[in-house]
């Protein structure tokens, strides 16, 4: 089986704004970060410097034996676009990337145009993140409805997390009608845990469109390995748009403060809910064929000084 992991972030330090609070990275401990108002373990403990760099991430991803990764994008990290653009051009074998323009602010357009002619393969909208205090960034707006249709004229796809429960999906049914060519991946398992994350899910019955699970062991933190519920969620959210539909993705680097890389998949490989055909579309099948992935890294298990 290769796996894939559809739903991870890279960044080389943290220094932004989200809602006009800080998001920076602390010193000494690079680990932490300035997170709105509070000090957060950012990254893993032993990650001292504060980059959560493609080098660090390859190492986890060949010890946990995940084949190749899509780093996507959040306003909480800063605009990553040219250090991804340089791990693109690194390592093509091994990670697709999303750009992402400033949607806060008029003037986006002109900088997906931008990013699709330097060949970025998707983009990403944090489309929670478009709540702002002087109003609400509509997703169906015409300057976003204008870069839809470039994106889908030129086979880029977008990958957006979207606000808890329906509060988005209206939205994102006029841009799947209008724009029936566009591929759309979901992210954050449609909010799951939230009320009225299914019908995110039901998003996915159109042909384009996919959902990712990164972060689904964040919002099922509080049961903990072996995630009985996030399985539970994995089953109905498949009897609601099709296993053919679902990815999996671990929101690397964050969710692993709490636990192993390998530990974000393998709950899912020991479960007995999901058969072996279900095991291997979920974990890398279906992101391999829908981000167009070609020849994958063949990964041997190395054992542990451990065993």
């Amino acid at each position: 089986m290769k796996i894939i992991d559809a739903h991870s972030h890279l960044w080389l330090r943290q220094d932004t704004e989200v809602d006009g609070l800080p998001i920076r990275t602390l010193e000494p401990n690079g680990s932490r970060s300035l997170f709105m108002g509070e000090v957060r373990q950012m990254l893993p403990p032993f990650m001292t410097d504060g980059r959560n760099s493609a080098e660090v991430f390859l190492s986890n991803m060949d010890y946990a034996q995940v084949s190749a990764a899509v780093v996507t994008q959040e306003f909480i990290d800063g605009i990553q676009n040219d250090y991804l653009a340089e791990v693109a051009r690194n390592y093509p074998d091994r990670f697709k990337v999303c750009g992402m323009c400033e949607f806060r602010k008029p003037g986006f357009l002109q900088q997906a145009k931008g990013l699709i002619a330097a060949g970025f393969p998707a983009i990403k909208i944090p489309g929670h993140r478009l709540f702002l205090k002087e109003g609400r960034v509509m997703l169906n707006s015409p300057e976003m409805m204008a870069m839809f249709h470039l994106m889908e004229d030129n086979g880029v796809i977008l990958s957006i997390d979207l606000a808890e429960g329906d509060t988005q999906v209206q939205e994102m049914k006029e841009i799947i009608q209008e724009c029936p060519r566009l591929k759309i991946a979901i992210g954050h398992f449609g909010m799951v845990t939230t009320a009225g994350w299914q019908e995110q899910i039901k998003l996915a019955r159109h042909e384009t469109v996919r959902i990712e699970s990164g972060g689904i062991t964040w919002l099922f933190n509080d049961e903990f390995y072996p995630f009985a519920g996030a399985v539970r969620a994995i089953r109905q959210a498949a009897d609601l748009a099709g296993m053919d539909k679902l990815m999996w993705g671990s929101d690397y680097p964050r969710t692993i403060t709490a636990i192993t890389y390998r530990m974000s998949y393998d709950f899912v490989l020991k479960s007995s809910e999901l058969t072996p055909e279900e095991k291997a579309m979920f974990l890398g099948g279906n992101a391999a064929s829908f981000y167009g992935f070609g020849r994958l890294a063949e990964l041997p298990y190395i054992k542990n000084m451990s065993e």
